[in-house]
C-alpha cells in the first residue's frame, strides 16, 4: 500500500533473460501508459520500469494485454525456449509480486489487472475506433462529394475533354498504390538476416477431385522444398472409391520415403454417425498419424474445403510452430517455405504471410493468360502495397503461412463462421486472414516465396470463380471493418475506396451510355484503355517484362464481365448453393452468365438510345472529326494489341510443355 512504505521486489530469476525493450513493446500502454502518466499504485512504487515489465509479463504472458486489442486475444510471442510456466512462476514468486498483481490466475488475465491498468487501454481503443470511423466517413464523403458535384479543373468549351476532382482522386490513389508497392519491393530485395532453421513447419494440402497430373506435380514439389524436417499433410475431401486415386498418388510420391502414413476416415471432425466415443477414437487416430509421420494422407467424409483445412489444423494441434497452406493444384518453389518463415521470424508482430502466386496453365487459353497478368498485378502491386503497411487483406490459399499458436486460438470460430444465419462455405482463405488481422497482428506479402497454380481456362468457370470470390470479398469487408482501428489508416482508406469503386463505376457507365452523346461513350472507352495502358506500362517497368503490356486488355474483361459479376455477387451474397467443382470433372454452371447478359442488354440499349438521340440533331464538323479520330485511335489500339497477342501468346496456347519451367515439379 502506498502509505506503508515501498516493498523491495526481487526480480524473478526465470525472467532475467527477457529483454525489457521487447516486453515494453509487447505490453505497451497496458502496463506503462506513458512517461507522463500518473504512477499506478503499488506497481510503480514497488519496482523500476524494467522490473515491473518483467513481473507483469509473468502474469500477462501468454495473453499479453496491449493497446492493440483485448487481452484474451493476444497470443504468446516470446520464444518458447525462453518462456516459462506462468502458473508455476506465479506460485514460486507470489511473495515478490506487487499487491495489485498478486491475483489468482484462474481469472481471465484482463480481470487480473487492476482497473487503473486497464483504463489507458480502454480509452486508447475507444479513441482509435472513433478516429478510424471518422477517417472512413471523411474518405467516403470526399469521394461522394467529388463524384456528385462533378467539379472540373480542366474542360474544353463544349465539354469534349475534361479532368475533374473525381478523376484526380482516382489518379492519386493509383499513384500512391504504385509508390508504396515499389517501396515494398525495394524492401524485399534488400538483404535478409540469416535464420536458423530450428522451427517446425507443417504443409497442409487440401484436395478435392483433383486432376491426377496436377496432384502429382504438387506432391513432387512438396518433396523438394528445401526446409529440413518439413511435415506434409494431405487431406482428401471425400472417402468414396472414386476418391482413392488421390491416396494412391500420395503413396506413389511420398511412400518411397518410408515415413508416410495413411488414414481412411469414415467421418470427419463434425460428422454425426458413430457416437461421440467413436468420433473421439477416430479423431485421436488421425492425430496420431499426422503428428508421428512426416508425410501423412487423410481421406475423410466430404465436407468442403473448410472441413478439410480444419482436419489438418486440428490434427496438428500445437505440434508445430508454423502452418503452411497449399492447394492440390499448386506447384511450390523449393525456397517458398524458408522465405515465408523469414518474414514471420523477423517480426513477431506478423501473424501471417503470403507469397507470389503465378499461373501454371497460363497458355491453355486466352482467359488463363489474362488471368496470369492480372494475378501478377494483384500480388505485386496491390498486395505489395498492402504489405508495406502490414495489412494484406487476403493471404491466398495456394501459398500462405501462419503462426500455429495464433491459428489454434481462432480455429473454432473460423470454422463455425456464419453470415446472416447461414454457415459460410467459401472464402476460407480470406476469413483466415481476417482472423489474424482481428487479433491485431500484421499480415505480409513476400515476392521471394513463389508458386504456380491452376486457373480456369473456360469463360463460364472463370466467371463463377470470380462471382464466388466477390461474394467472399463483400462479406469479409463487413467483418474486417470491425478491426480497422487495430491497423494502419491505409487499410481503412483502401477498403473504402476499393469497396465502393464498383458502384461508382456502374453509375458512371449508365450515366454516360444514356446521356445521348456518342462522344461520351467513345471517350469513356478510350479513358478505360488509357488507364489500363498506364498501369500496364508501370507493371512492365516493375516486372521487367513486356508481357505485362497485355494487362491493359484485362480492363475490357473487367468492364464487360467482372463488374456485373460483383453486383450480382452482392445481391446474392447469402446464396451458397454453387461453388468450386473438382478439376477431374469440370462442371459447367450457367448462373454466372445471367448478370453478364443483363449488363450487356443494359449497355446495348444505352447505345441504341444514344444513336437515336444523335440522329435527331446533326453532328457539327468538330464532333465528326472527334468521333472519327477517337474511333480510329480505339481501333488501332485493339489492332496493335491483337497482332502482338497472336504473335507472342496465341502460338503458345495449348502447348502445355512450354508452360512449366519448373524442373522440381517433374519426376
Amino acid at each position: 500500500m502506498p502509505g506503508s512504505g515501498a516493498r523491495t521486489v526481487r526480480q524473478p530469476p526465470a525472467l532475467a533473460a527477457l529483454p525489457s525493450e521487447r516486453l515494453s513493446a509487447e505490453l505497451g500502454e497496458a502496463v506503462m501508459p506513458g512517461p507522463n502518466a500518473s504512477p499506478v499504485g503499488p506497481l510503480s512504487a514497488a519496482a523500476s520500469r524494467p522490473e515491473a515489465l518483467r513481473i507483469a509479463a509473468a502474469l500477462l504472458h501468454p495473453t499479453l494485454l496491449t493497446s492493440r486489442g483485448e487481452a484474451p486475444e493476444k497470443i504468446r510471442r516470446m520464444d518458447s525456449r525462453r518462456s516459462c510456466s506462468v502458473m508455476s512462476m506465479h506460485q514460486k514468486h507470489r511473495n515478490h509480486l506487487p499487491v495489485c498483481l498478486s491475483v489468482p490466475l484462474s481469472l481471465p488475465t484482463y480481470l487480473s489487472v487492476s482497473p487503473s491498468l486497464q483504463m489507458p487501454s480502454c480509452c486508447g481503443k475507444a479513441v482509435r475506433i472513433f478516429v478510424t470511423t471518422l477517417f472512413a466517413a471523411v474518405v467516403l464523403f470526399a469521394i461522394l462529394l467529388a463524384y456528385v458535384t462533378g467539379y472540373q479543373f480542366i474542360r474544353t468549351e463544349r465539354h469534349h475533354l475534361s479532368f475533374g476532382l473525381y478523376g484526380a482522386a482516382l489518379s492519386l490513389h493509383l499513384l500512391l498504390q504504385s509508390l508504396f508497392a515499389f517501396l515494398e519491393h525495394r524492401r524485399m530485395r534488400g538483404p535478409s538476416r540469416p535464420r536458423h532453421l530450428h522451427r517446425t513447419v507443417a504443409l497442409c494440402i487440401a484436395a478435392y477431385q483433383e486432376d491426377p497430373d496436377y496432384l502429382r506435380k504438387c506432391l513432387r514439389s512438396a518433396r523438394r522444398i528445401s526446409f529440413p524436417g518439413l511435415k506434409v499433410v494431405l487431406v482428401v475431401d471425400g472417402n468414396r472409391p472414386e476418391d482413392t486415386y488421390m491416396m494412391d498418388i500420395f503413396q506413389e510420391v511420398m511412400g518411397a520415403a518410408g515415413q508416410a502414413g495413411r488414414v481412411v476416415w469414415k467421418g470427419n471432425y463434425h460428422s454425426d454417425g458413430g457416437g461421440a466415443s467413436v468420433l473421439a477414437e477416430e479423431a485421436a487416430q488421425v492425430a496420431r498419424v499426422v503428428r508421428s509421420c512426416r508425410y501423412s494422407c487423410v481421406m475423410q467424409k466430404w465436407g468442403g474445403k473448410r472441413e478439410v483445412m480444419y482436419t489438418a489444423f486440428k490434427a496438428l494441434g500445437n505440434s508445430v510452430d508454423y502452418v503452411q497452406v497449399c492447394d492440390s493444384d499448386t506447384v511450390l518453389d523449393p525456397a517458398c517455405t524458408i522465405e515465408m518463415l523469414k518474414v514471420l521470424e523477423e517480426d513477431p508482430d506478423v501473424g501471417g504471410v503470403g507469397g507470389d502466386v503465378q499461373i501454371l496453365n497460363k497458355y491453355d487459353s486466352w482467359i488463363s493468360f489474362l488471368s496470369s497478368v492480372r494475378y501478377w498485378m494483384a500480388f505485386n502491386v496491390e498486395r505489395a502495397c498492402q504489405s508495406y503497411f502490414g495489412c494484406v487483406q487476403c493471404i491466398s490459399g495456394p501459398l500462405g503461412m501462419y503462426r500455429n499458436s495464433l491459428l489454434q486460438q481462432f480455429l473454432e470460430p473460423w470454422y463455425h463462421q456464419t453470415f446472416l444465419g447461414s454457415k459460410c462455405s467459401f472464402g476460407d482463405d480470406r476469413h483466415l486472414t481476417n482472423r489474424v488481422l482481428s487479433f491485431g497482428y500484421k499480415t505480409k506479402y513476400t515476392a521471394r516465396s513463389q508458386c504456380q497454380t491452376e486457373t480456369p481456362t473456360r469463360y463460364l468457370r472463370w466467371l463463377n470463380q470470380q462471382t464466388r470470390w466477390s461474394k467472399s470479398y463483400f462479406r469479409e469487408w463487413l467483418y474486417n471493418a470491425l478491426w480497422f482501428h487495430k491497423h494502419s489508416l491505409w487499410m481503412t482508406y483502401e477498403s473504402v475506396v476499393t469497396g465502393f469503386f464498383p458502384f461508382f463505376l456502374v453509375a458512371t457507365v449508365v450515366h454516360l451510355f444514356y446521356r445521348g452523346r456518342l462522344w461520351n461513350i467513345l471517350l469513356f472507352l478510350l479513358t478505360v484503355q488509357l488507364v489500363g495502358m498506364v498501369k500496364a506500362t508501370y507493371a512492365c517497368f516493375l516486372r521487367g517484362s513486356l508481357v505485362m503490356i497485355f494487362m491493359s486488355l484485362y480492363s475490357l474483361l473487367y468492364m464487360s464481365s467482372l463488374l456485373p459479376a460483383k453486383i450480382f455477387a452482392l445481391l446474392t451474397i447469402n446464396k451458397a448453393g454453387w461453388g468450386t467443382s473438382g478439376r477431374k470433372k469440370i462442371v459447367v454452371n450457367f448462373i454466372g452468365a445471367v448478370p453478364v447478359t443483363v449488363w450487356a442488354v443494359v449497355l446495348l440499349c444505352g447505345v441504341a438510345y444514344t444513336v437515336y438521340c444523335e440522329t435527331q440533331d446533326p453532328f457539327s464538323e468538330t464532333e465528326k472529326a472527334l468521333l472519327i479520330a477517337g474511333a480510329l485511335l480505339y481501333a488501332c489500339y485493339w489492332l496493335i494489341l491483337l497482332v502482338l497477342y497472336l504473335a507472342i501468346v496465341a502460338k503458345r496456347c495449348n502447348k502445355r510443355e512450354e508452360q512449366y519451367h519448373l524442373p522440381y515439379a517433374e519426376a
